[in-house]
C-alpha cells in the first residue's frame, strides 16, 4: 500500500504541475517560475508516476518469479537507479539554457517548452513504459491469488493511449501551449489517465471491502487454500504459523477469541472442490463420502482450516510485497510454491 499511496501522491502533483504549465492560471509572482513548475513538478512527477509502477511490478516479479525478498542491497540499488535517472534528467533540463528547454512568454503570461525538450521528455516516458511492459509480461504466470496481470495490462493500455495522445499533440500542434482548447484537453487527459490507473488497482478491493467484506474475506481465504498458501495464515496444527507480507498477522489478544464465521458447507469448500458451487464462489462436494469419514476429523492436516482444533484464525492484514523477507522455499506438490 505504500507504493500505491506514493502513486496517488505523484498523480496529484502531476496534476498540480499541469495547472500553471498549461496556462490555467496567470503566471505572475511565484507562478512565473516556469522551469520549476514544468520540470520539477509536471515532468518530474509524471516520471515518478511511471517509476512507482515499475517498482511495484518489480517487487511482485522479485518475490513471485525470482523467489527473492524485496529488501536488501539489490532492491535498494534498483530503487536508487530509478530515482537517480529521473533526478538527473530533470537536473540537466534545469541547468541548460532557457532557450533550449523552458521559456517564459511574458506577453501571454504563460510558459512554453522548446520542441526538442518536449520530444526528449516524451522519448524518456516511452522508455519508462517499455520497462513497465517488460515487467507486466513477466508477471503473467504468477500464482492466481496474487496474479494482477489483467489489471496491469489495463493500466498499460491506458498509459499507452495517454502517451500516444501526448506524442501526437506535440507533433501535430507544435504551438499547443498557446492554444487554450488543446491545453485544457491535455490537462484533462493526463488527470483522467492518472486516476484510472490508480483505481484499476484499488477499485475492486475497495468496493468489496466496503459492501461485501465477509464474502470477500471468505473468497480470499479459499483462494489462498486452493493455491497452497494456508500456512501464511497461521493454520498449522502445531501452532507454528508463518506469515508473509501479503498475510501479516495482528498478534493481539483481541483476536484470540474470534473465529471466521463460515457456513458449514462453505467451510468444506476450503479443502474440497467439486462440481457444486457455494454462495461464496467455492466448489462443494456435498455427497463425497470423505466428508462423513471419522478418520478425516482425527487428522488435523485434512480438516478445513476453520474446523481444526486449538487454532486461532487471525484476521489478515494485507500489505505490499516490500515487507516479504524470505521468498519461497522449494516446489511442493503440483509445482506450486508453498509459503
Amino acid at each position: 500500500m505504500s507504493l500505491v499511496s506514493l502513486l496517488h501522491i505523484a498523480g496529484i502533483l502531476w496534476f498540480v504541475g499541469n495547472i500553471p504549465s498549461n496556462g490555467h492560471v496567470k503566471l505572475v509572482g511565484a507562478f512565473s517560475k516556469c522551469k520549476f513548475w514544468i520540470i520539477w513538478v509536471r515532468v518530474f512527477f509524471c516520471f515518478v508516476y511511471a517509476a512507482v509502477l515499475i517498482l511495484r511490478f518489480y517487487a511482485l516479479d522479485r518475490v513471485f518469479n525470482q523467489n527473492k525478498s524485496f529488501k536488501g542491497w539489490a532492491t535498494a540499488l534498483g530503487i536508487l537507479v530509478v530515482v537517480i535517472i529521473n533526478v538527473l534528467f530533470c537536473l540537466v533540463g534545469q541547468l541548460l539554457d532557457d532557450d533550449l528547454t523552458i521559456m517564459s512568454m511574458d506577453w501571454l503570461e504563460a510558459c512554453d517548452g522548446t520542441l526538442e525538450y518536449r520530444v526528449a521528455c516524451i522519448v524518456f516516458q516511452w522508455v519508462l513504459w517499455v520497462g513497465v511492459a517488460v515487467l507486466i509480461y513477466r508477471l503473467r504466470n504468477i500464482q492466481s491469488s496474487f496474479n494482477e496481470f489483467r489489471e496491469s495490462l489495463a493500466i498499460f493500455v491506458v498509459a499507452i493511449i495517454t502517451l500516444t495522445e501526448t506524442t501526437v499533440m506535440n507533433i501535430a500542434f507544435k504551438n499547443y501551449p498557446v492554444m487554450m482548447p488543446h491545453r485544457i484537453e491535455k490537462t484533462m487527459v493526463d488527470t483522467l489517465c492518472a486516476n484510472i490507473m490508480i483505481w484499476l488497482i484499488l477499485g475492486h478491493p475497495v468496493y468489496m471491502c466496503l459492501f461485501h467484506r465477509r464474502k470477500y474475506e471468505t473468497q480470499w481465504l479459499e483462494k489462498l487454500t486452493k493455491d497452497g498458501h494456508k500456512n501464511a495464515y497461521e493454520v498449522s496444527s502445531a501452532g507454528q504459523g508463518h506469515t508473509t507480507a501479503y498475510a501479516k498477522m495482528e498478534d493481539e489478544s483481541a483476536f484470540q477469541n474470534t473465529q471466521l464465521n463460515f457456513g458449514t458447507m462453505d467451510v468444506m469448500a476450503s479443502a474440497f472442490y467439486g462440481n457444486q458451487t457455494s454462495y461464496y464462489g467455492g466448489d462443494l462436494i456435498v455427497d463425497d463420502p470423505t466428508l462423513r469419514s471419522g478418520e478425516m476429523f482425527q487428522n488435523p492436516d485434512t480438516l478445513p482450516i476453520a474446523l481444526r482444533n486449538n487454532l486461532h484464525i487471525h484476521r489478515p492484514v494485507l500489505n505490499g510485497p516490500s515487507m516479504y523477507a524470505n521468498g519461497y522455499p522449494d516446489l511442493q506438490g503440483e509445482g506450486r510454491r508453498v509459503i
